[in-house]
């Protein structure tokens, strides 16, 4: 494992958390917008639609560890990546409201599937993982700095 290994391992995860809280963010500021997206098919507008990233571990999986281990090399991932980011699949809110200017023949008006509690909890889980990340690159540069104190 080279010396900048794990400074280059934090900084992919604080690049992707940091992707995270503002998909998040994104999210908590469309909460309540009916027109997120115009379908060309149906001319209409459709609620805006909660999204989600996705995170996958830079290596190729569970092959690239065996081979550094036949190959007696450093068995220690590379780091995190965002692979994508997705549309949230659950059904919209229906809201009684007829006064809305989106609101159907009924009266309910079609709301966005972005739950602010869940994006909330989401968020703290992101703050969290984000604050472990720095605390583990101030330990990998105070380590560093120690083993240039050595050389002197």
């Amino acid at each position: 494992m080279g010396i900048f290994q794990s400074m280059n391992m934090t900084g992919s995860s604080l690049t992707s958390q940091r992707l995270r809280m503002d998909v998040i963010s994104a999210n908590m500021a469309n909460a309540e917008t009916t027109r997120g997206e115009y379908d060309a098919e149906t001319k209409t507008w459709k609620p805006y639609t909660r999204k989600a990233v996705v995170l996958q571990s830079k290596e190729e999986g569970f092959s690239s560890f065996l081979n550094a281990a036949f190959q007696k090399t450093s068995g220690v991932g590379s780091g995190v990546k965002v692979t994508e980011i997705v549309k949230d699949k659950t059904p919209f809110k229906l809201d009684y409201n007829p006064d809305h200017p989106d609101a159907n023949e009924d009266g309910y008006v079609e709301m966005p599937n972005v739950d602010p509690l869940r994006e909330m909890v989401d968020l703290m889980s992101v703050t969290r993982t984000y604050e472990a990340n720095v605390t583990v690159l101030n330990a990998s540069k105070g380590m560093m700095m120690k083993a240039l104190e050595i050389g002197k």
